[in-house]
């Protein structure tokens, strides 16, 4: 099931339908302007000569995301490489630094960030887990440096004091709340527990599951938390089971490779097992076979079968390029798009200064100004070239960024397990 959600400021009000297996939402609209001003057009009517933007990367190579690595490192070199190869014409080339987020346990960030903001870049695309990018979101912005995460779904970044130089290209944990809670009302549920990791994505996910699922008449029975860098989860796991919940929803990263086992060896029914976009992932060389077969699960992005196009162009690439083939594509379109909506910001601002750069993110997203709608680099490339206004529409989504840098449209898919602990798009 993929269930589109659009709207015009980051705030949603309203409850979310879901209708068959794909259904277009209309979110209500929250206060502040229509979004219809913004900068007049840019006046490029050329190729830009010797324009390099550098962008860093703090994306998890290492940690309890790391499985997250190779998608959203390989979306950024896949958009290098179209964006290079129309450099010839644009004038304008993309050159990355690649470094380690790593997690809040070993901090790898603490070295890494600093590494790369010493190459002078101008955006910093990362970090993969809201916790972390909170940890140096104050570092990169203090530096005028932009930070552009494809998979940040905390909903403190909304208002988070970043100087107008925090973007990303996921959408909030507003939006996947309220699709999940729904979801699991919708499914029959009446009570619902959750084991929760203690940080800001965990923490702030939790509370609009919560909202939506009791706005839908169920009820929360119990809610227990745990801190990063536990190994065990006994005392969650009976406070949950001990409040008879008719379902169960875990928020975790990593840590879910401990606690799904354990909650189902204590017997619990994976068909009212319930994740979540931190740990929708592909367990079949962890799980004995069908551990997880019926157990479902929600994240932000399209469906392999929605970008199937962009998929087949990735994986020729990767293949090109020598690494090893990817196994799990999430976050990898919102990767592709943070990086060209970068490219697309310095065609149009004609510098590599981050401000500057900062300044058009939103136009070219399609959240200011009255664009033209591309598709493609080097077609939003083309009008921007010809001193016109392009409108990205990404491969992920849309995006179209409101004031604040959060994208006002995006997908909320749901998946199913398998007997094999693989997901697959749930079908109803």
């Amino acid at each position: 099931m993929s269930v589109f959600t659009r709207s015009r400021k980051s705030t949603v009000l309203g409850g979310l339908a879901l209708i068959g297996a794909s259904a277009l939402v209309l979110a209500g609209c929250a206060g502040g302007g229509d979004g219809d001003g913004g900068d007049e057009p840019t006046e490029t009517t050329g190729a830009v000569e010797d324009l390099t933007l550098k962008i860093g990367t703090a994306l998890p190579q290492t940690g309890n995301l790391a499985f997250l690595g190779p998608p959203e490192e390989a979306g950024v070199a896949y958009a290098q490489s179209v964006i290079n190869e129309y450099a010839e014409t644009t004038g304008l080339d993309v050159d990355v630094v690649w470094g380690d987020s790593g997690d809040l346990d070993n901090k790898a960030y603490e070295t890494e960030v600093p590494r790369v903001l010493a190459e002078d870049v101008a955006a910093i695309i990362g970090a993969a887990s809201s916790g972390v990018s909170l940890q140096f979101i104050d570092q990169v912005v203090g530096e005028g440096v932009i930070q552009f995460s494809p998979a940040n779904t905390s909903d403190q970044f909304t208002t988070y004091e970043d100087n107008g130089l925090y973007f990303r290209t996921a959408p909030s944990d507003v939006l996947q709340g309220e699709v999940h809670g729904n979801f699991v009302a919708e499914e029959g549920h009446q009570t619902l527990g959750m084991i929760v990791l203690n940080d800001a994505y965990g923490t702030g996910l939790a509370k609009y599951i919560q909202e939506a699922f009791e706005a839908a008449g169920g009820e929360v029975v119990a809610q227990p938390t745990y801190n990063q860098g536990d190994t065990s989860f006994d005392a969650q796991i009976s406070e949950v089971l001990a409040a008879d919940p008719d379902a169960i929803t875990v928020i975790s990263f990593d840590e879910a490779k401990t606690i799904l086992p354990a909650l189902v060896g204590a017997g619990w029914d994976p068909n009212n097992l319930y994740l979540v976009d931190g740990n929708v992932a592909n367990y079949s060389e962890d799980f004995a076979p069908g551990l997880l077969e019926g157990a479902k699960g929600t994240y932000p992005g399209p469906t392999p079968a929605q970008v199937q196009d962009f998929i087949d162009g990735l994986d020729a690439f990767v293949e090109e390029s020598g690494d090893a083939a990817l196994s799990d594509y999430t976050y990898a379109p919102e990767s592709y798009d943070a990086t060209v909506l970068l490219a697309l910001a310095a065609l149009a601002a004609q510098s590599t200064d981050p401000a500057e750069i900062a300044e058009k993110l939103i136009e070219v997203s399609g959240g200011s100004g009255d664009g033209e709608k591309c598709e493609t680099f080097e077609a939003c490339a083309d009008i921007i070239l010809a001193g016109d206004v392009a409108d990205y529409d990404g491969v992920s989504s849309p995006v179209t960024f409101d004031e604040v840098g959060d994208p006002t449209e995006g997908f909320i898919n749901i998946y199913q397990y398998g007997a094999d602990n693989t997901f697959a798009p749930y079908e109803g």
